[in-house]
């Protein structure tokens, strides 16, 4: 008996699982026979759509040539009447270049209609006809002849012409809309066909849904431990953020103390050279003079090498030693002033921009007087609260940059405006000026770097600063400017500066 059973169970359970996987069979035969009918359902309703979508690019199209033949006409009619308006003729040559185009775009759309086709030669006889009449009255009314060209106007029946045209045009509207209520038809059908294979499909789908149930759950339970251990990460990554930015706090405090320590150290030389450079400048007067006395006195014991060598090879080696040695030393000013302002401790203070760039002018006014320039701020400046220093320097560095390179062809007008947008706030300073190459947009923000003509007295040094005194603010600068066309620096800055660095 037990063995009985036994074989029993065995038959069920094998019969048990013969038929569940027939059913995982045919399940996923009909799931296969449903993607490939919604597939094929989906293909006959993008076609239909896009037939429907083609008859109303037609309807646009025949309306755009209609739009255009009504503007010639009345461009040419308000011509007729008032020839001394030369916006009619500029209109009426607008509408007559465009509208071969617009001819060519319904011939391209309609070009498997042979309905339409027909009736395109047609509109296109008509409308030539009607083209020459057109140019006929625009060639009289260039030549003066208004009243015969109006009397030519009345004679050629226009508007009959223009009825004729606008049947031709009802015409192909026409079979449009009957193309449209086939295709329409058709779409519909096509709608409820992948409705039906939709819901079909959707069954099936929940079928395949209820198996996934545990897959989803065990999913989300992962989903879960791994969300806990990215927060464990994001806590760490946070740490190790705020430890780097310590250490590239340090690191930037030591290139600051490596610029001074340097620039400090590299003046010790550089005044000696210039002392004794002022001391050459001393023996070479005596020298020079001692030539003098000798000439006059034993000329025959001056060579010509030595002449040229005392009078004018050693006071010229000696001069470019000095431009060097002051070029030099204004580098060197300029580096201890840059590392300076990197040790300066930044302190937040709401700032009236309106009344900084008031300031600003104030002090140019004997510049932009001998200019006939103007500093203007377009609407309102945002409110911002930053370092007073760092903002009145980068404003005054772009505003004297726009009066120093100005195009002296014009006065200088520089103007200053701005925003709010979020949490930040941007400041232009415009100005019509000579402008800047696009290719050294980058190269001017760089240290001792300059762009165009060098007619100007600097050292290359104000848009560096002006981008580094922006960095440490929080923001950044863009420019936008061509040669000839003037000069766009815009700031972003966060519109509350919130101190990271410690004093």
């Amino acid at each position: 008996m037990a063995g009985e059973r036994g074989q029993r169970l065995t038959v069920t359970e094998g019969r048990i699982g013969r038929v569940l996987v027939a059913f995982m069979a045919a399940g996923f035969v009909a799931l296969l026979a449903a993607g490939i009918a919604a597939a094929w359902v989906t293909g006959q309703l993008a076609q239909h759509s896009r037939a429907v979508a083609h008859t109303y690019q037609v309807e646009l199209a025949i309306a755009d040539i209609r739009r255009l033949i009504e503007q010639g006409e009345t461009t040419r009619r308000g011509y007729l009447l008032a020839p001394q308006t030369a916006g009619f003729l500029t209109a009426y040559r607008e509408a007559a270049a465009e509208l071969p185009r617009a001819a060519q775009k319904l011939r391209r759309l309609t070009y498997d209609n042979p309905r339409q086709i027909g009736n395109l030669r047609l509109l296109e006889a008509r409308m030539a006809a009607l083209a020459a009449l057109r140019e006929r009255s625009i060639l009289l009314i260039g030549e003066g002849r208004v009243a015969q060209a109006i009397t030519e106007f009345r004679a050629e029946l226009s508007a009959a012409r223009l009825r004729e045209i606008r049947g031709t045009f009802n015409a192909m509207s026409r079979e449009e809309r009957r193309l449209l209520a086939v295709r329409d038809a058709e779409q519909q059908r096509s709608i409820a066909l992948f409705y039906t294979v939709l819901i079909v499909a959707g069954v099936l789908l929940l079928v395949v849904a209820l198996a996934s149930l545990l897959v989803v759950l065990r999913f989300t339970q992962d989903v879960t431990q791994s969300r806990e251990q990215l927060r464990q990460l994001n806590e760490s990554l946070e740490a190790i953020v705020v430890d780097r930015t310590a250490d590239l706090t340090r690191a930037n405090d030591e290139i600051q103390r490596f610029a001074y320590i340097v620039s400090h150290d590299l003046r010790s030389p550089l005044v000696n050279v210039m002392g004794f450079t002022a001391e050459l400048e001393a023996s070479s007067a005596t020298l020079r003079a001692l030539v003098d006395e000798a000439e006059a006195e034993a000329p025959a014991i001056l060579t010509e090498d030595a002449k040229l060598a005392a009078r004018e090879d050693l006071p010229e080696a000696i001069g470019f030693i000095r431009t060097s040695t002051q070029k030099m030393d204004r580098l060197i000013n300029a580096i201890l002033a840059l590392s300076r302002q990197g040790r300066r401790v930044l302190a937040p203070e709401p700032l009236d921009l309106e009344q900084m760039v008031s300031s600003i002018r104030d002090s140019m006014a004997h510049r932009l007087d001998e200019t006939d320039g103007t500093i203007t701020v377009d609407g309102t400046l945002p409110h911002l609260v930053s370092d007073r220093v760092a903002i009145e320097q980068v404003l005054s560095n772009l505003i004297e940059n726009a009066v120093k390179y100005r195009d002296p062809k014009r006065p200088v007008a520089i103007r200053v405006s701005g925003a709010q947008a979020g949490d930040r706030v941007w400041l232009s300073v415009t100005d019509n000026g000579r402008g800047i190459d696009p290719r050294d947009h980058e190269r001017v923000f760089d240290l001792f770097r300059r762009s165009g003509v060098q007619d100007q007295p600097g050292e290359g040094i104000g848009l560096a600063h002006v981008r580094a005194l922006t960095y440490r603010l929080g923001g950044t600068i863009t420019l936008r400017s061509a040669l000839g066309e003037g000069a766009t620096f815009r700031l972003s800055l966060p519109s509350t500066l919130n101190l990271q660095e410690k004093p």
